[in-house]
């Protein structure tokens, strides 16, 4: 059991718990599970999103890590198959303030525990995710253990080992766990009222997409824009980029440390930038590519960016927009080096939220113009690429 110079909380009630976060340093977290049982190791962060919790455990950007989400009523609309943004669950558990309630919605096709559940992702209800909250801002995203047990039975002190012992984010490469297996088209284009998702039918831009961990609803405002995707795993070549006449490339987000995967994917991106003046657009891990690979660096953040409320700042209009960000590493702006300039800051910290290069249509954002969650005040990104393209033809 936790000594005494360690924090246990117990759930406010009388009820036996059935689940427990056990933390790197001995803090121990008891509530009820739902979803899958088991244990997870994995980082923990907190997102303030108030809705998509749905596309948030499929998120691929979230490989690794637990989700805390401070907004307490998750579960309430269900889940269903239009909403997911990969195939599975990548986040590894979910952490929640109330036990998720019947789902009420018109959407609904399946209940969040039982959605959780056929995936194997573990979660827990009844936790102070206030409390939780603040140590992650304070102290810095700790490593956890979370573990689902009806009986309610623990080994506290092998949990607590479990979470010493996991090697954390730093130096791993997980877009190659979340990347595609082999290359595709897509076509389908943003929900849209009352017959669902689209087909591009009339492309304009031919554009290739380095699957990095992406998102569904990434590449749906790339064909709402007019483009025609290619699909290409994260470990693609220059080579195997560039053998499809490309208009444009696009970088996507994704998990893990970017200086790891930034070992392949770097060389990949400065030989395009060498060879060909076509229109890039990064986001989130794909922002971060392109800026190891114009010679910046990246850092690791104490608690990172989770969220749907995060006003960012354009330095080229002036404008504050508030974005969607899922992100744990941010680009060092006191490295950029001459020539690319800092087109966007973070509101909240300061922290490099978005790149150009000079006289080039290449640029990056750190955070996520298709929402989903969140509000769209950055969809102009995805109308920017598709016009760099276009002036790139006429020219």
């Amino acid at each position: 059991m936790p000594t005494s110079a360690q924090t246990l909380t117990a759930p406010n009630s009388n009820v036996k718990p059935t689940a427990c976060i056990a933390l790197a340093d001995g803090t121990v977290f008891y509530g009820h599970g739902f979803g899958a049982t088991g244990t997870t190791v994995a980082e923990l962060c907190f997102n303030t999103a108030m809705t998509g919790y749905q596309e948030i455990m499929t998120d691929p950007s979230y490989a690794g890590q637990i989700v805390t989400f401070t907004f307490p009523h998750i579960g309430n609309t269900g889940t269903n198959v239009e909403d997911d943004e990969t195939a599975d669950p990548v986040a590894a558990g979910m952490v929640v303030k109330w036990n998720p309630t019947e789902a009420s919605n018109w959407r609904n096709t399946l209940e969040l525990g039982d959605w959780l559940a056929a995936r194997g992702r573990i979660a827990v209800g009844g936790i102070d995710t206030r409390r939780l909250t603040r140590m992650i801002r304070q102290q810095g995203a700790p490593h956890a253990a979370l573990a689902h047990d009806p009986d309610g039975n623990f080994d506290v002190e092998a949990l607590v080992a479990q979470a010493k012992s996991f090697s954390g984010l730093e130096g791993l490469d997980l877009a190659k766990e979340v990347t595609c297996a082999q290359s595709y088209r897509w076509d389908e284009m943003r929900w849209a009222w009352p017959d669902g998702y689209p087909t591009q039918t009339a492309p304009q831009h031919k554009v290739v997409a380095i699957d990095f961990g992406a998102k569904r609803n990434i590449l749906r405002c790339l064909a709402s824009v007019g483009c025609d995707v290619t699909v290409l795993p994260a470990t693609a070549t220059a080579e195997d980029v560039l053998a499809h006449n490309p208009d444009g490339v696009f970088l996507s987000n994704g998990p893990g440390d970017p200086a790891a995967t930034g070992a392949y994917a770097v060389p990949m991106i400065q030989e395009i930038l060498e060879k060909k003046d076509l229109p890039v657009f990064g986001i989130c891990l794909g922002h971060q590519m392109l800026a190891l690979a114009v010679g910046a660096k990246t850092i690791k953040m104490g608690h990172g960016h989770h969220g749907a409320n995060h006003p960012v700042k354009d330095h080229d209009t002036g404008k504050v927009e508030i974005t969607s960000m899922n992100h744990g590493f941010a680009v060092d702006s006191q490295t950029l080096p001459d020539g690319v300039i800092e087109s966007h800051i973070s509101l909240f910290d300061g922290s490099n939220c978005g790149i150009r290069l000079a006289n080039r249509p290449v640029y990056s954002v750190q955070h996520h113009p298709e929402a989903s969650p969140g509000p769209q005040d950055s969809f102009y990104l995805f109308e920017r690429f598709a016009q760099f393209m276009a002036d790139k033809k006429s020219a």
